[in-house]
């Protein structure tokens, strides 16, 4: 089937290499949306033709509407620029790759409007994953994963009945840092949290893999995608990011999916399922692979994964603190106004400062994740 496709976020990793896949397997893209990126947005309306390009920054989208005066490609901007394009009547499939807590809305539209969402904006299920879920089997919406991990899990259980799995098992690189101390942890640096092993992804991404928040997000992620308790959810680290998760079964086998350090097979899948066709992903080749490893995370020295298992099993509103307080910290880290370490201690310190909501509604949400924002911001004053 060929799809025609709405690329949110399509300036950063996950939406270049969208694209990329668009190109290859020759798929439609009615819309592209970028923050501030006018230079590729425009880049990328030219290429592709789109009916809607969104630049969320009013400065940027004056800038672009100019740039793209010539082509008949329509340009808006804000949060209803994105709420547009998540709802465009031509795409059928919304790629979700904005970052961070601003991609719940426009998942929730497209949502609304049944359409497919390639989801790879993970804090839209840790922030409101019974929301987006329950809205989703309401309007018929399909959310498939684009994340690695979670695409590795969906790809296991075809063919297979939920109600026999046993287990899920989501692997984790470690990051740049796994088997040092905290006394090491103290002394690292921007850049070297910036330097992934395996994977090429944005800075706030990167630094969550980093402190293993990454795999903290991926686990309570999983659970509301998957309808699967915490405890049936295990975490292990995979340090050549070649198997990229398995799922144990009632019987005792275990599934896995393999492939390369290349996010446009994951992408691929999500736009051509239940089909599989050739795109532009690398193939792994068993013969060059190193020897496989696995090894238990510590989440001690790691508090950044130890506190978001201990959300995962509270539940309510404190997935959204957890979220939205590590979106501000990282942040902070990255603009060299706090350390590594701060991190989870500026986590951990909105965690206890703002209440827990339980059974939470949509505003519930977004007011945990202003006061979790906050609470880090007031630490730094």
């Amino acid at each position: 089937m060929k799809r025609t496709i709405s690329v949110l976020g399509s300036s950063g990793s996950i939406g270049r290499q969208t694209l990329k896949v668009a190109s290859a397997c020759g798929y439609q893209v009615a819309a592209v949306t970028v923050n501030r990126s006018v230079e590729q947005a425009e880049a990328q309306a030219r290429q592709f033709k789109p009916k809607l390009a969104v630049a969320v920054d009013e400065k940027a989208a004056a800038d672009l509407r100019v740039r793209l005066a010539d082509t008949g490609v329509k340009v808006v901007s804000g949060l209803e620029g994105l709420l547009e394009a998540a709802s465009l009547a031509e795409a059928d499939t919304v790629v979700t790759a904005i970052v961070g807590v601003a991609g719940l809305r426009p998942t929730l539209a497209a949502i609304d409007c049944g359409k497919r969402i390639a989801l790879a904006n993970k804090e839209t299920l840790v922030c409101a994953g019974e929301l987006v879920m329950a809205r989703a089997e309401e309007k018929g919406a399909e959310i498939i994963p684009v994340d690695s991990e979670h695409s590795a899990i969906f790809q296991c259980l075809q063919g297979c009945s939920r109600k026999a799995v046993r287990r899920l098992i989501i692997t984790a690189s470690g990051g740049p840092f796994y088997g040092k101390s905290r006394k090491e942890l103290s002394l690292v640096t921007k850049e070297q949290a910036l330097r992934h092993p395996n994977w090429a992804m944005g800075a706030k991404i990167t630094v969550d893999s980093a402190t293993l928040m990454n795999k903290g997000l991926e686990f309570i992620e999983a659970m509301r995608l998957y309808a699967i308790p915490p405890e049936r959810i295990q975490i292990v680290v995979h340090r050549e990011s070649i198997v990229h998760s398995l799922v144990e079964f009632e019987d005792g086998a275990v599934l896995a999916q393999l492939g390369s350090a290349d996010m446009c097979l994951p992408i691929q899948y999500a736009l051509t399922w239940p089909e599989r066709t050739p795109g532009p992903a690398k193939p792994l080749d068993l013969l060059s692979c190193p020897p496989l490893t696995f090894q238990k995370p510590d989440s001690d020295t790691f508090r950044c994964l130890g506190l978001a298992l201990e959300c995962a099993k509270r539940g309510g509103t404190s997935t959204a603190i957890l979220n939205g307080a590590n979106e501000a910290a990282v942040a902070l880290f990255l603009e060299d106004k706090i350390s590594f370490l701060d991190i989870s201690r500026l986590v951990e310190t909105a965690l206890n400062r703002v209440p827990v909501l339980d059974a939470p509604e949509l505003d519930d949400i977004f007011e945990a994740d202003r006061a979790a924002r906050e609470a880090v911001y007031q630490c730094v004053r």
